[in-house]
This record gives C-alpha cells, sequence and structure tokens, in this order.
C-alpha cells in the first residue's frame, strides 16, 4: 500500500511538472499604411525573422508569435506587460518595427523570444539589426541591410545587399545589384549576382557564382573558397 501511494503522487507530481512546463504562445498583428515610406527598420531581439517583399503591397503586415518558456499565463502577462518592446511606427519617411524584451528579467527562461513574419511593399529599402534567431528575406528589389549577432541569413531575389554577421551561414540567391559580407564564422554562398560582391570573412568555407561584375575576398581567415562564372577580375586582397 505504501509503495502503491508512492506511485501515484510521483505520477501526479510529474503532471503538475508537466503542465506548468507548457510554453506560453500569444500571436498578435500589427499593421501601417507605407505609402509615404521609402524604408523600413528593423529593430530584432531573439526569434527568427521572415520579411517578403510583394509587389502592389500598400501596408506593412506583421505577425508576432511570441514565445516564453515554461511559465503560466499570469506570469507570461507579467513578462510581457514589463519587459517586451513590440511596435510598429512611423519615423518620417521610415517606418521602424521594434520587437525585442529587455534584458536582465527571466532567471532561468533564457529562451523567450518574438517570431516575426512581415510582409512589405517589394520595392521598400530594408535595414535589419537582429539579436539572435534565423533571418530570411525574399523579393525586396530595393536595397537591404543586415546586421546580426547570429543565426542562418537566407536571401533571394534583393536589390543592394549588405550583410554584417557574427555567427552562422549566409545563403544569398539573386542579387541585382552589389553584394558586401562581412562574417565572423560560418559558410558563405552566394549565386547570382547582377554586381560585384565582396566578402571579408573570419573562418568557413565560401562558394560563389554566376557574378555580373568582380569577385573580392578581402580576408579569408580559414575554409576553402570556390568560385564559377565570374564575369569581372575575382582574386583576393
Amino acid at each position: 500500500m505504501i509503495m502503491r501511494s508512492f506511485i501515484v503522487v510521483a505520477l501526479l507530481a510529474t503532471g503538475v511538472s508537466n503542465a506548468v512546463a507548457e510554453d506560453f504562445r500569444e500571436v498578435r498583428n500589427l499593421e501601417l499604411d507605407a505609402r509615404d515610406f521609402q524604408r523600413l527598420f528593423v529593430d530584432a531581439g531573439a526569434g527568427s525573422l521572415d520579411v517578403t517583399g510583394v509587389d502592389g503591397l500598400r501596408r506593412i503586415e506583421v505577425k508576432a508569435t511570441i514565445v516564453i518558456p515554461d511559465v503560466n499565463e499570469n506570469a507570461a502577462r507579467d513578462i510581457i506587460d514589463g519587459k517586451l518592446r513590440l511596435s510598429l511606427e512611423s519615423l518620417g519617411e521610415a517606418a521602424r518595427l521594434q520587437s525585442r524584451f529587455q534584458h536582465g528579467f527571466w532567471g532561468r527562461r533564457p529562451n523567450a523570444r518574438v517570431d516575426l513574419e512581415v510582409r512589405i511593399p517589394a520595392n521598400l529599402a530594408l535595414a535589419i539589426d537582429d539579436t539572435s534567431g534565423s533571418i530570411n528575406v525574399t523579393n525586396v528589389s530595393a536595397s537591404v541591410w543586415i546586421d546580426d549577432s547570429s543565426g542562418a541569413i537566407t536571401v533571394r531575389r534583393v536589390g543592394d545587399l549588405r550583410i554584417h554577421d557574427g555567427s552562422g551561414s549566409i545563403e544569398v540567391a539573386g542579387a541585382s545589384g552589389d553584394v558586401f559580407v562581412d562574417d565572423g564564422s560560418g559558410d558563405i554562398h552566394i549565386q547570382a549576382v547582377g554586381g560585384s560582391v565582396t566578402i571579408d570573412d573570419g573562418s568557413g568555407d565560401i562558394r560563389v557564382g554566376n557574378v555580373g561584375r568582380e569577385l573580392v575576398i578581402l580576408n579569408d581567415g580559414s575554409g576553402d573558397v570556390s568560385s564559377s562564372n565570374i564575369r569581372g577580375s575575382a582574386g583576393e586582397e
């Protein structure tokens, strides 16, 4: 009888533990008329970021999924109300999307994040300042600037492109203008660039192909370098 009671108590404790351990999730939608804007600034903390340019779209549309692990709803509400900065606002000729938690509040919950899905007019320039998490940018015909601490970056069908990255893989497939990449570590794969490609890399393999102008490798700390179909000059400085 004592053993059976112990088993029942253990099972109940496990059930309570599993209930508490569930992640809190909440979806918020933001929208802003974009007809008077030349650029969107994205200031993002932890979480994935997906930006898609849409031909003919006249708005900036944001779906923000807030995820806080291992908290109940009341605790999550306190954290969101006190520490989350989530906004989409006008700054004259530019719009700014801010999405980040303030530091120093979560103790044992280091994975709180906001996953962002953003739709913008395809001809709206884009500037991203991101802390961590994957970044995907697709179909933005204007210039794109990305400053990222860590996480994989994938860019497809953009205009001019500048990337400053701490760590994580970088894949570029389609840029009508010039591409500049300053990367600390991680593999770099660049294809189908109309202009020139310039790379300053700390470590990781580099593969570049189908470039309309020159390819310049400013620095390659470690890793293999391969290139093909470079219409201009190709070399290291």
